[in-house]
């Protein structure tokens, strides 16, 4: 076969092979993190550039597929947690513990804010070790901040399993729910229900300007 020939027809293959295999995508990395109420976890984290997606769930416990009614009545032992997926090239590990800690009262063994009991607990869930020194890191330096003890765990992965869509983006739903100051929407009633249970109350307290979330 002449030379241009054959370079013609390896081009041609090339192109085809090319076209045949999926686009390059970002490489994709999750975090599993449990801060109180994951309704406001999951509206925090939606908030940072590189994250793709946040799911609320329960991870940490040992009965089977738990539903919100089980776990919040005690005794799975699971906490309620956040499945964040995100861009490791555009926010690092590091950066969402960081962030994570100062939206929260890393102090408190029993619970977050006007939650309280075993599922609200806090915890960083780490799937090697690698995480687990950057999780100790954080904690750490998040300790020498406050200068008060951190409480928060850090415990390894287990199975998350996710929450019904009721409580997934509750924080955007417009539903309609009774509340104790009448109808309202699903995002009204989230709104209400993180001031009255003085999430940001209590962080700007703790963290002060370095909160990140606060108001939101």
């Amino acid at each position: 076969m002449p030379l241009l020939k054959a370079q013609s027809v390896l081009l041609a293959l090339t192109m085809i092979v090319g076209l045949m295999l999926p686009a390059t995508q970002s490489r994709a990395d999750t975090a599993v993190l449990a801060g109180g109420c994951f309704w406001c976890v999951e509206s925090d984290f939606e908030q940072i550039k590189g994250v793709s997606e946040v799911v609320s769930g329960f991870t940490g416990g040992k009965t089977k597929n738990p539903t919100y009614k089980q776990v919040s009545a005690g005794g799975t032992g699971h906490y309620e947690a956040v499945e964040i997926t995100y861009d490791p090239a555009t926010v690092s590990y590091a950066q969402l513990l960081h962030l994570f800690l100062r939206s929260i009262d890393p102090t408190d063994p029993g619970g977050q804010f006007c939650d309280r009991g075993d599922s609200y607990r806090t915890a960083i869930f780490v799937s090697n070790n690698a995480e687990k020194s950057i999780a100790e890191k954080a904690i750490a330096d998040a300790q020498g901040e406050l200068g008060r003890k951190v409480v928060t765990k850090i415990l390894p992965t287990s199975k998350f399993t996710k929450a019904d869509a009721y409580h997934q983006n509750y924080y955007k739903q417009t539903g309609i729910v009774i509340t104790r100051r009448g109808p309202k929407s699903k995002k009204e009633a989230y709104k209400f229900y993180r001031q009255a249970c003085g999430r940001d109350a209590k962080v700007r307290s703790l963290w002060g300007s370095d909160a990140p979330f606060v108001g939101h």
